[in-house]
């Protein structure tokens, strides 16, 4: 039988700096056509947020005619059909010798080739009054606007700007209902002619928006829409950059100057011999070439690089929003020093363009639905209840084995306290080497915090696919540093561990052997329960379908961003509230799921009672699990269900819907911890543990 062909081992790292349209286009191209993305290269994505908004499309948002799904790129996703390792973390600088991106909050990136397109901020140069909002980054400006709206009065909204997004701008917050009001430092629009300056402003005029002429320094204004510049960093970073705006000086190949290792496109760039204006259109127009030049530099062997020649003018589309109260929004449309409209006509092309770019970056249904369904990661990835519990039967027919706790009790050590120790692994839920292994870690530790221990120290063993040795080094670098990421703040150790290669195409893999200590008196079982204790559920449940979902391209980008916010919060300090408030028994909920784990403290004759409503789950897992995804542990888990029967140990408050009971067997990776507390101080727990930062937190049940 002829074995499957496979991929060479990467012997580079290509690290695309920013998720600008440039590089969405860029994955974009190597999902249709992937023999254009560089051979045997591993390429990592780095970018502070999971989506990229598409800028055209951003005022039709602000003005209420799309809702923002519409308008954003999931980089998470676009990545993952890529094949390419998405990294969400700030870009605070590069390293030109030492070749490293430097990221805030974890280590740097180091990289063969850097590919950059980091957009850009609104530039502000007024020192005399206090900044304004600023329209770029957009993320924090539609977050402003948010607010804004929701507190709306009848002030002015006062935006300082004359160019073509400060009208486009004005015009959408007019249709959203404010009152805007232009702030122009000359005595003219900027929109690149007379003919787009005069027809812009018999609009504003029409629209009932005023325009202050020729403001000075030190008027206040409420927006900032004054033109772009590049984020600082680049400078600082010793990159050559154009006076005044600080975008990458380019080559026309998009080499940055003096760097043949550095690529750089978009707003936070700029051609030294031929410069553009910061638009979306360079950026789009840029990504061919960019691609083609990607796979000559980085190919064996590598082929001289094609230059760019830009066409001179760019054709612009600005729509009114509907701010005049019409049938439809109209827009105008400008080219050099032409101007057309407005007209409605123009706003349906426009909209028609908008929609059909945006619709090149989702999956194609058609292949997401016969699709098969893939093997979840993570601790879905645990073998199933049934046939560990057979092995273990086997291996032990006397049943003489004592009943499975979260942790093994060792001894106890010098100071009277025993010695615990746990072992969990799996493989890597997420492509992100550090963040993997922070999630991987934290899952890990909750097998002591369930115990009531405080974690000592742990050993790893890391598996690492084949790869180039610098290569390899990167993936050990990052994987032990987010395993310290959890260690260090709990003032435990990384005592070692071991290394292996893996074979046939095997991924990154982490395993990792646990040891904590605990006062005996605050040993906390699995069970039994005791009558009357109320059952308290730390944090949501719902991670198993979500990364499932997430697979088939089937999540929202801000589900799996609020799953791996509550999965990263570390659960050491519910610990001291929780024996503070006297807890009597405790587990953690991971791959068998809530229903299957709660079974585990239940002993013979015990029956519990569960209030469907109270159960938290995060954002969009129901959703998913209505639509019929499910993790591919799930349909095993499904067993425990049977505690739900009539004659059952769990009694149920008011009858659960059918997602409700996939929710209660679906695996958890970093999932919450079951407490067991007095009922006289559930209450008062509940508040501790709310206090503490973990606010979806809910008592979920009772011992009957």
């Amino acid at each position: 039988m002829r074995s499957p062909q496979r991929q060479p081992p990467a012997r580079a790292l290509l690290v695309l700096a920013g998720g600008g349209h440039t590089h969405a286009l860029l994955l974009r191209r190597w999902i249709m056509r992937p023999r254009l993305k560089p051979e045997a290269v591993a390429v990592f994505l780095v970018n502070r947020t999971s989506t990229a908004l598409y800028s055209g499309m951003v005022p039709g948002l602000v003005a209420g005619l799309y809702p923002r799904d519409a308008c954003a790129i999931d980089l998470r996703d676009l990545c993952r059909r890529a094949g390419v390792t998405f990294l969400q973390a700030e870009i605070s600088g590069v390293d030109l010798e030492g070749q490293l991106l430097r990221l805030a909050d974890r280590p740097p990136l180091r990289f063969d080739a850097l590919s950059l397109n980091v957009g850009c901020q609104t530039r502000w140069r007024d020192p005399s009054t206090s900044a304004p909002q600023l329209v770029k980054p957009l993320e924090p400006f539609l977050g402003w606007l948010e607010q804004r709206l929701q507190h709306r009065n009848h002030q002015p909204l006062r935006i300082r700007g004359g160019g073509a997004a400060a009208v486009e701008l004005a015009m959408a917050l007019r249709a959203r209902g404010l009152a805007p009001e232009l702030l122009v430092r000359a005595r003219q629009l900027q929109l690149g002619s007379p003919a787009a300056n005069a027809a812009a402003a018999q609009l504003l005029c029409r629209a009932d928006i005023p325009i202050r002429w020729g403001v000075e320094d030190g008027i206040p204004a409420d927006l900032a829409c004054t033109g772009s510049e590049a984020p600082p960093w680049l400078a600082a970073s010793g990159l050559p950059v154009q006076a005044g705006t600080g975008r990458v000086l380019t080559e026309p190949s998009l080499q940055v100057q003096g760097q043949p290792q550095l690529f750089a496109s978009g707003d936070c760039a700029v051609l030294a011999v031929d410069p553009r204006p910061a638009a979306g259109v360079w950026a789009v127009r840029a990504a061919p070439l960019l691609a083609e030049n990607l796979r000559r530099q980085l190919g064996r062997p590598q082929r001289p690089l094609r230059p760019w020649r830009p066409q001179r003018w760019a054709l612009q589309l600005l729509g009114d929003g509907g701010c005049l109260g019409l049938e439809a929004p109209r827009a105008f449309a400008f080219y050099g020093p032409w101007s057309v409209g407005p007209s409605r006509w123009l706003w349906r092309w426009k909209d028609r363009i908008d929609r059909q770019f945006m619709q090149g970056f989702r999956p194609a249904r058609a292949m997401a639905a016969s699709a098969e369904p893939m093997a979840c990661r993570g601790c879905a990835a645990k073998l199933p209840a049934a046939p560990l519990e057979a092995a273990l039967t086997r291996l032990d027919p006397q049943g003489v084995a004592p009943p499975p706790q979260d942790a093994a009790r060792l001894d106890l050590n010098a100071h009277g306290e025993l010695l615990l120790q746990s072992v969990d692994g799996f493989p890597a839920l997420l492509d992100d080497p550090w963040l993997n292994a922070r999630l991987t870690t934290l899952h890990a530790c909750s097998d002591l915090w369930a115990c009531g221990a405080s974690v000592h120290s742990l050993q790893a063993v890391v598996t690492l696919p084949e790869a180039a040795a610098p290569l390899q080094e990167e993936l050990l670098f990052h994987t032990l540093a987010g395993v310290r990421s959890v260690l260090d703040p709990l003032e435990a150790v990384l005592l070692g561990g071991h290394t292996l290669e893996g074979r046939d195409g095997a991924g990154l893999a982490l395993t990792l052997a646990v040891n904590g200590v605990v006062p005996p008196e605050r040993h906390w079982p699995k069970g039994p329960l005791c009558s009357g204790q109320r059952l308290l559920l730390t944090r949501p449940i719902g991670s198993g379908v979500l990364f499932a979902a997430a697979m088939a391209g089937a999540a929202k980008p801000a589900w799996i961003d609020a799953a791996l916010a509550v999965m990263q919060q570390s659960q050491a300090p519910l610990v001291e509230l929780l024996a503070a408030h006297g807890c009597q028994a405790c587990t953690d909920v991971t791959g068998f799921g809530l229903l299957g784990h709660l079974g585990e403290m239940l002993a013979a004759h015990q029956r519990v009672e569960l209030d469907p409503a109270a159960i938290p789950a995060l954002p969009g897992a129901l959703a998913v699990l209505e639509q019929g995804v499910a993790s591919s542990l799930a349909p095993a888990n499904a067993r425990a269900l049977a505690l739900l029967a009539p004659a059952g140990p769990v009694v149920v408050r008011a009858t659960p819907t059918a997602a409700e009971q996939q929710l209660w067997i679906d695996p958890q990776t970093c999932g919450p911890l079951l407490a067991a507390l007095p009922a006289d101080r559930a209450a008062a727990a509940l508040q501790a543990v709310w206090a503490a930062g973990f606010s979806q937190a809910a008592l979920i049940g009772r011992v009957l």
